[in-house]
């Protein structure tokens, strides 16, 4: 299995955005859109940051 990575793509409108793909190569979470790649790119370094410690809340019960 390949590992995780992030793929940043350029929509039709001229935003950027990226994807989450898990190491099966599913796509396992989507951005925003973001003006400029740099921007796309600090949205990845936080979720990387981020993420680690996310709780989970369920909100089916």
């Amino acid at each position: 299995m390949a590992n995780p990575k992030f793929e940043i793509k350029k929509r039709t409108n001229g935003e950027f955005q990226f994807n989450l793909r898990a190491g099966n190569g599913e796509i396992i979470a989507t951005s925003e859109g973001y003006a400029s790649k740099q921007g796309c790119k600090n949205g990845i370094e936080s979720v990387k940051n981020n993420a680690p410690d996310a709780e989970i809340e369920d909100l089916t019960l």
